[in-house]
């Protein structure tokens, strides 16, 4: 196994050569020069913060897991924060600071970095909001930019800096950072007035729609503000077959950026070109108070009706399949699909419904259709699930 020497300190990487993207060909040793290539920006995203370790110990098309505790062994230069959850438990979580750190973070299997918005020193209070644009299937990437666009008029609104980043998946990011004086339950209901007021400006493109069958376009998530909640951060390196980055960008070129060109083979030499654009992101953070006065005006956002018990549907959604793996649930799909032909035949992308859902320590996915666009005495009735896993098991 090689060693790296870096900030002073000796990194094994156990299994060099293990395949972690197979379309492309990358190992484990291509990722951790990658995150040596870029440690300044990574570094920047992730210091100081306890981060949830989300690991692909088999590469990108196994599932990840997800370890909130960090190892018990460790080099004694790994530094901890205890978090307390709701549960009543707690765990010490890695907290990055230098690159020897993050290489180590990197060997555990940790594709993408995902550190929580505070910092290890104030766990009480964030010091960054966080706006994650989550288009629905079949929606334009331009409208993706165009949602970007008018979430930083709403934040400059209100006396925010934005600061705009690929998510390297389907979407885009919008960070803003704050003086760390609010709780988490006030950064997310400022979070939730940026999503309302982009909607209001935008109301063809953009949603806030919390249910996701009622949803269209772009959805503003503000549900990333929550506590417990973390995003890939600036130079995170995604699990998707191409190793696409999440990478910030200036303002002037969000507009027809694309995705697909920022990758694990071309971010370093941008960043050795360019330097970092959010390089000055520390120096300014900025106060909540005006966003608050916009959630108060306002007004409580709209809930949905409610029957007895389980929350009362106003579109007509069905289940079809809750997996362990993703490729489980969209093979019970395409059975749904050839029993109902007719009604898979009137289905529009965004009416599929596929969900990564967090369990315990690894995500399992439901599939859900919403029969909205098929007639409704052709609609097939909700029927025992293709398959019926139980996270909770």
């Amino acid at each position: 196994m090689p060693d790296i020497e870096v900030a002073g300190r000796r990194v094994s990487i156990t299994s060099p050569d293990k395949v972690i993207f197979p379309r492309t060909g990358h190992t484990k040793l291509d990722l951790v020069r990658y995150y040596e290539a870029v440690s300044e920006g990574a570094l920047r995203g992730v210091a100081g913060r306890p981060m949830i370790l989300k690991r692909y110990v088999r590469g990108i098309e196994e599932e990840a897991f997800f370890q909130k505790r960090v190892p018990a062994k460790r080099p004694p230069w790994i530094e901890v924060a205890e978090l307390r959850y709701r549960s009543g438990l707690s765990a010490e979580e890695v907290v990055v600071n230098d690159l020897a750190q993050l290489l180590w973070v990197v060997n555990l299997g940790c594709v993408d970095l995902n550190p929580h918005p505070v910092r290890a020193g104030d766990l009480a209070h964030p010091d960054e909001l966080r706006i994650d644009l989550d288009p629905v299937p079949g929606v334009a990437w331009d409208d993706v930019l165009a949602t970007a666009t008018v979430a930083r008029e709403v934040l400059a609104d209100h006396g925010l800096t934005a600061w705009p980043k690929t998510s390297g998946s389907r979407g885009f990011h919008v960070y803003t950072r704050i003086e760390p004086r609010w709780t988490f339950a006030e950064v997310r209901k400022a979070a939730e007035a940026v999503a309302r007021e982009v909607e209001r400006r935008a109301p063809e493109v953009a949603t806030s729609r919390w249910w996701k069958e009622e949803r269209h376009g772009v959805f503003v998530d503000f549900n990333q503000n929550a506590y417990d909640r973390t995003v890939a951060s600036a130079y995170s390196v995604r699990a998707v077959p191409d190793a696409r980055v999440s990478t910030p960008l200036t303002w002037d070129e969000v507009p027809g950026c694309r995705p697909e060109l920022f990758t694990i083979d071309t971010v370093p030499r941008r960043l050795a070109e360019r330097g970092d654009p959010w390089a000055g992101i520390d120096d300014h953070p900025g106060t909540l108070d005006g966003l608050l006065e916009l959630a108060e005006s306002l007004g409580p956002a709209p809930k949905p009706p409610k029957g007895t018990g389980r929350r009362r549907q106003v579109v007509p959604v069905i289940e079809i399949a809750k997996a362990q793996h993703k490729d489980e649930a969209l093979a019970g799909f395409e059975r749904w699909k050839a029993r109902h032909p007719g009604a898979a035949a009137r289905l529009e992308p965004a009416d599929v419904l596929v969900d990564g859902m967090r369990g315990r320590s690894s995500v399992w996915y439901r599939v859900r259709v919403n029969l909205q666009h098929v007639p409704e005495p052709e609609r097939p009735p909700q029927e025992p699930l293709e398959v019926d896993y139980d996270p909770w098991h």
